[in-house]
């Protein structure tokens, strides 16, 4: 009820608006970009950076990215499937809205929304504060397989997410009964962050371009990936060397809202397809960390009918949908 209250509070506020027409030449001028997680998370990270990119490409004038939190996601998708025909709006997201939208049971799915573009992938990465008692995985699993309440896991998505999928999927391996574990959800890796550096949790699992400061500055330290190869620059096994077999990647992409004419979806995914392309986005790949897995418009669009069903079985494999 309270996902709902909150989805029916955001469908209330007037329709969202665009400043500035489109040029002559039918090129987006402007763009609103929906986050719908806090500052600092994935999906933040991947539309400023995105909004950036394309602007000092020229490839807009103006890219505005503002941030919608709630339910997981599914706040920010609602108000994104209640903005039908809206051309000049998009939203960042990515495998955690999917899993919300399960578990959160939402009146609208990723399926209501217009499928633009999958941008990247990017692997998790089991991670503690710098005075953590745990050195290795090894130490971490011991502890965690000895008493799992007593070693709490914080995650940058709610639950059906990716940094909630990834611990079910390490704890299931290690032959831990995946309700037992203690999850605690954050909203975005940036909230997640100061439960990390602050020991309020055992360790957090997020994606690796939210911490790589943190990381490289040592208050940080990773002990394991979740990607089947080592992630270069971070001094970390990945999960198989490490002994706990799971290999597992996020992802991340654009969507709009429902209900668009052919042109205003073609001028969307024509923009993404053009921000691909551009020397900006390809070193934003290398400095995030990021893996490139565009997939634009219909492709995209069959990828997430496939998700969907995935993430559907996974939860119910645990044992949590």
């Amino acid at each position: 009820m309270a996902v709902g209250a909150a989805v029916a509070a955001v469908l209330v506020v007037p329709p969202l608006l665009t400043p500035g027409g489109d040029s002559a030449s039918g090129q987006l001028r402007a763009l609103r970009v929906l986050v719908p997680n806090a500052p600092g998370g994935g999906y933040d990270i991947t539309a400023r950076t995105a909004a950036k990119a394309m602007e000092d490409a020229d490839l807009l004038r103006n890219a505005e990215v503002f941030n919608l939190p709630g339910a997981g996601g599914t706040v920010g998708l609602g108000r994104t499937v209640a903005e039908k025909g809206n051309g000049k709006l998009v939203m960042s997201m990515g495998l955690g809205v999917v899993g919300s939208v399960y578990t959160n049971k939402a009146p609208s799915s990723l399926l209501d929304t217009t499928p633009v573009a999958k941008l990247i992938e990017e692997p998790d990465i089991v991670v503690v504060g710098k005075d953590s008692p745990y050195r290795t995985l090894d130490d971490l699993v011991t502890a965690w397989k000895a008493d799992p309440g007593a070693v709490p896991v914080g995650g940058g998505s709610s639950p059906g997410g990716p940094d909630h999928l990834a611990p079910m999927l390490m704890a299931k391996a290690v032959g831990l009964e995946p309700r037992t574990v203690n999850y605690i959800p954050f909203d975005g890796g940036g909230e997640l962050l100061a439960s990390v550096l602050g020991g309020k949790v055992a360790f957090g699992v997020s994606g690796i371009g939210e911490y790589r400061d943190q990381i490289q500055a040592g208050t940080l330290r990773v002990l394991a990936v979740t990607s089947a190869d080592r992630i270069p620059g971070v001094d970390a096994p990945t999960l198989t060397e490490a002994g706990v077999d799971v290999k597992f990647s996020n992802w991340r992409g654009i969507v709009a809202p429902p209900g668009l004419s052919t042109e205003d979806r073609d001028r969307l995914v024509d923009l993404f397809t053009k921000l691909h392309a551009t020397p900006q986005w390809k070193e934003a790949l290398e400095r995030n960390g990021w893996t490139d897995a565009f997939a634009p418009g219909e492709k995209f669009g069959d990828f997430l009918e496939e998700e969907n069903t995935r993430v559907a079985t996974v939860l119910k494999d645990l044992g949590l949908a």
